[in-house]
């Protein structure tokens, strides 16, 4: 059987080396790009992000990166989102007061974390969801945070027969969205191509459930 095919969007921001490798490691077929044409034929699409949320959208913007998203998800093909790249798939974020437009392919913010210790940096224990494909095997693993800002709430109602999305969360000053797994997208707060073996593993697990996509 074939390695499964990965695009690592290439918007010139991320963390696209070391996500690509991780990638390799899992046992992808990694292309780093942003051409439309194999974004869009590849089983999946992986959307890294570093830096603020609206620096993040801009470059996006910039190679179209949206409709890329949009187009594959719209097909019902595999997405997924890490850090700030997951932070942009909600509708809005707020940083230092600037509101921001998200991608919208969830509802709600992202907002300033509740703690007086910020950014949130290092290793930390995970709530996971119900029926996770994500986290198969690893639920009691530590994974790799850096970040300041996250979505604290899930207000996205899905109604039958649409499968209730699986939610993981993670405490830092307050409970945050770890990861969110709903149909083909997928997204993570945490770094897995930081985290060390859980994050290939993690990895892993979602190259595995490209093949039932």
């Amino acid at each position: 059987m074939s390695a499964p095919s990965v695009v690592v969007l290439d918007y010139g921001t991320g963390n696209v080396h070391s996500a690509v490798k991780a990638l390799e490691l899992a046992g992808a077929e990694v292309t780093l790009t942003a051409d439309k044409k194999l974004a869009q034929e590849a089983d999946g699409l992986l959307v890294p992000g570093v830096g603020a949320f609206s620096a993040v959208m801009s470059a996006l913007r910039a190679v179209r990166g949206d409709e890329i998203i949009d187009r594959r998800l719209g097909g019902g093909r595999p997405v997924m989102g890490i850090c700030v790249g997951m932070q942009v798939l909600f509708e809005h974020g707020v940083e230092r007061g600037v509101d921001t437009e998200g991608l919208g392919e969830w509802p709600g913010s992202v907002t300033e974390l509740p703690s007086q210790v910020l950014p949130h940096m290092g290793w930390n224990t995970i709530e996971t969801g119900e029926k996770s494909v994500l986290f198969d095997g690893i639920e009691d693993e530590r994974f790799y945070f850096v970040h300041s800002y996250a979505a604290q709430q899930w207000t996205l109602d899905v109604i039958p027969p649409f499968p209730q999305p699986s939610l993981s969360w993670a405490e830092h000053g307050g409970r945050f969205l770890a990861a969110v797994e709903n149909g083909p997208l997928s997204a993570t707060q945490f770094h897995p191509e930081k985290s060390g073996d859980a994050g290939i593993r993690l990895l892993r697990n979602w190259l595995t459930s490209l093949r039932s996509a």
